[in-house]
């Protein structure tokens, strides 16, 4: 089960099909969307159906948060820990918020969290992130958190008729 995780100003808890509506404002804007492995969607019933894919993911290899502001909030973004492998002791993070929550240090409190939940409670020792080349706001993130680049997965992605390199990025526990 996912687990409810609180900052200073931030509540990330289990993503539900309920926040589908708030999650559509940024999943529908083709510019949170220009870095994504898959095109804007157009309806709340398109992000219903990836919620529900990361439900039966969800078995034990990936927890998926909705990040809202304060307790009670709508949802501004979502974050997760996926791919986790228990016996190699690493999984992958990702996050996307809406546009209007950018600038506001929103996604480094959240993905800080889930960085110390990862090495913490799960007894994680590796993380990584896969971004797009180009996403110059996710890679200063990243690095701002610690993670270093560690190289490029030439065409790793397809979208809409193009191949798109990805950067991975690397975070070791002890490190």
């Amino acid at each position: 089960m996912t687990p409810r995780l609180q900052t200073k100003r931030l509540t990330l808890r289990p993503l539900t099909i309920r926040d589908a509506p708030a999650l559509l404002e940024a999943r529908r804007d083709p510019e949170v969307m220009r870095y994504w492995d898959w095109p804007p969607q157009k309806t709340a019933a398109e992000v219903v159906h990836v919620i529900s894919e990361h439900d039966k993911a969800a078995t034990g290899t990936g927890f998926w948060w909705a990040v809202a502001s304060g307790m009670d909030g709508g949802a501004i973004g979502e974050c997760d820990i996926s791919d986790i492998d228990r016996h190699n002791k690493r999984a992958e993070i990702g996050f996307l918020f809406r546009r209007a929550s950018w600038g506001k240090g929103y996604a480094r409190e959240a993905m800080e969290a889930v960085v110390n939940h990862a090495f913490g409670p799960l007894e994680l020792e590796r993380l990584s992130a896969r971004i797009h080349a180009g996403n110059e706001r996710s890679r200063r993130l990243l690095e701002k958190l610690g993670f270093s680049h560690e190289g490029i997965l030439r065409g790793y992605v397809l979208r809409e008729g193009l191949r798109i390199d990805c950067l991975v990025f690397g975070l070791l526990r002890d490190r």
